[in-house]
């Protein structure tokens, strides 16, 4: 049965776009002289379905033997925007890579495969990579043979990936969040077509485990879920990466220890709202809890999460980080705004005294808890009144660092349509405000660590200075303090000398030097 027909007038001029073929496998469509191969494209409709299909967990997808040598004597580089989650996806995407022979360069030059990995959080994100686009045109003309793919978040876009096919005929792939594992095969099917290849899920696939990842550093991300059911008002996140998923706890289980034995020295579980994690398994009863519970018995030195939605943060979640050990004490914990009615309108289906009772619980039960947020300012409608419950709550809670937003709206979520009435002059004083506020508590938190000793994971050489190394103690706070490069990667105690508003400097305690 033939797939349904899309409407392309909305996109493109036909005189641009003409449908040449369409059958079970796809379409093909010609823009500008270009063609163009779509085995599947984005439907925003589709996005918003959550049906109650299962979800597979596959555990035999991976590299076939006929695409190992594909990319033998060929370079790539990757191009990360946005969270964790796109970072790890780049992890995976560089394992199958150099499973097919590719090996990495940072020489645009010498590349014969560039991806852009994308994030659709916020409209500045966008602008980034169509501007990256255009750097890359004319190293496309350069090297006509150069591959140029265009995956991630935006990818799951309708009006992105049909924004590509027009104004951008020369990138040669476009795929989605859902599909990364099949990457090989659509580099194939872009080299040996010389067209342009477009395969986005618009409805989640199933869990693929056993991937290949190309980690670095003594730090790894691993996902313990994809996906979010919050469908929060201002957020695309739900519609590109697909409904809540959660992987095996004995799968997840089984990658933590074995970065245990590859000697890892921290993990981030990852997820768009980690404390779902569980609740969509059918036949056990196993939930965040009980999975941080299991893993803060093995022999990994640190243990974070990211990101936790205050709306599923139960008491059993708090008893088990209380237990400390090697499940740190720093918690991110997303507020977005200090306003119920604001909160009611963003759809994050808990009120400001909620907030503050899980805050008062987290700090009754973990008393040096350090707690980190992100707060948008400028949501439709919000008056000053609002923004000054945002205000002080952030000085009630005290959090010592937050990512602060200015309000933009994004295609498809439903605060799109709303009447975006705040100036955008009121919108920058705001968050001016917001962040003298941030600001102070940072410094107050930073100056109450004044000549104490703390353990300090040493990450590498300063941004600014090659002398001075870097790293962060287990609160997540950015130390700085001079000495040897031999350092990098192991635990140093530091005793704190000058307290700053962003990060702390000290002097390394010599005696307390371990590799674990």
């Amino acid at each position: 049965m033939a797939k349904e027909t899309k409407d392309y007038s909305k996109y493109f001029d036909f005189s641009d776009a003409k449908v040449i073929s369409e059958d079970e496998s796809g379409k093909k469509i010609r823009i500008r002289g270009r063609d163009i191969q779509i085995l599947s494209e984005p439907d925003h409709r589709k996005e918003k379905q959550r049906g109650k299909e299962d979800i597979r967990v596959l555990y035999d997808t991976a590299v076939p033997e006929e695409l190992k040598g594909l990319g033998n004597g060929r370079k790539y580089i990757i191009y990360t925007y946005g969270c964790q989650m796109n970072e790890h996806d780049t992890e995976t995407m560089k394992g199958l890579l150099e499973e097919m022979g590719y090996t990495p360069t940072e020489e645009r030059k010498e590349a014969n495969l560039i991806l852009l990995n994308t994030c659709a959080i916020r409209e500045n994100a966008e602008d980034k990579v169509f501007g990256e686009l255009g750097h890359l045109k004319g190293l496309k003309t350069e090297n006509p043979d150069l591959l140029l793919g265009v995956c991630g978040c935006m990818s799951q876009e309708e009006g992105v990936v049909n924004r590509i096919m027009q104004k951008h005929g020369f990138v040669d792939m476009i795929f989605g969040t859902h599909n990364i594992h099949r990457l090989p095969y659509l580099i194939q099917e872009a080299l040996f077509s010389k067209e342009m290849v477009v395969e986005v899920w618009s409805k989640e696939g199933d869990i693929i485990e056993n991937l290949p990842k190309k980690r670095e550093g003594m730090r790894a991300w691993v996902n313990i879920m994809y996906g979010c059911d919050k469908f929060c008002t201002y957020c695309i996140v739900p519609f590109t990466r697909g409904k809540e998923r959660s992987r095996r706890p004995e799968d997840v289980i089984a990658e933590v220890r074995d970065l245990a034995r590859q000697g890892f020295k921290e993990i981030t579980l990852l997820g768009q709202n980690v404390n779902a994690y569980g609740k969509d398994f059918t036949d056990i009863d196993y939930t965040f809890a009980n999975l941080m519970d299991d893993i803060r018995q093995i022999d990994i030195p640190r243990i974070r999460f990211t990101t936790s939605h205050p709306r599923d943060f139960d008491d059993a979640l708090i008893e088990v980080l209380a237990k400390g050990g090697n499940l740190v004490e720093h918690i991110h914990l997303p507020v977005q705004s200090g306003n119920t009615e604001v909160l009611k309108r963003m759809s994050r289906k808990y009120s400001r005294e909620h907030y503050l009772e899980l805050v008062r619980k987290i700090k009754k039960a973990i008393p040096n808890v350090v707690l980190t947020t992100d707060i948008i300012v400028g949501f439709p409608g919000e008056t000053e009144e609002q923004f000054q419950d945002t205000l002080s709550l952030v000085r009630e809670v005290g959090y010592d660092f937050a990512f602060t937003f200015i309000y933009s709206p994004r295609e498809g979520t439903p605060a799109a349509v709303m009447e975006d009435n705040v100036p955008m002059e009121v919108k920058k004083e705001r968050l001016q405000r917001l962040n003298e506020v941030v600001n102070e508590h940072c410094r107050m938190s930073n100056d109450l660590m004044a000549g104490k000793i703390v353990e300090v994971l040493v990450e590498g050489e300063s941004k600014n200075n090659a002398d001075v190394l870097s790293g962060r103690t287990r609160s997540n706070k950015l130390v700085h303090f001079e000495g040897s490069k031999d350092l990098i990667g192991k635990f140093v105690h530091v005793e704190i000398t000058d307290p700053m508003t962003w990060y702390i400097k000290g002097n390394i305690v010599p005696e307390a030097v371990t590799s674990v």
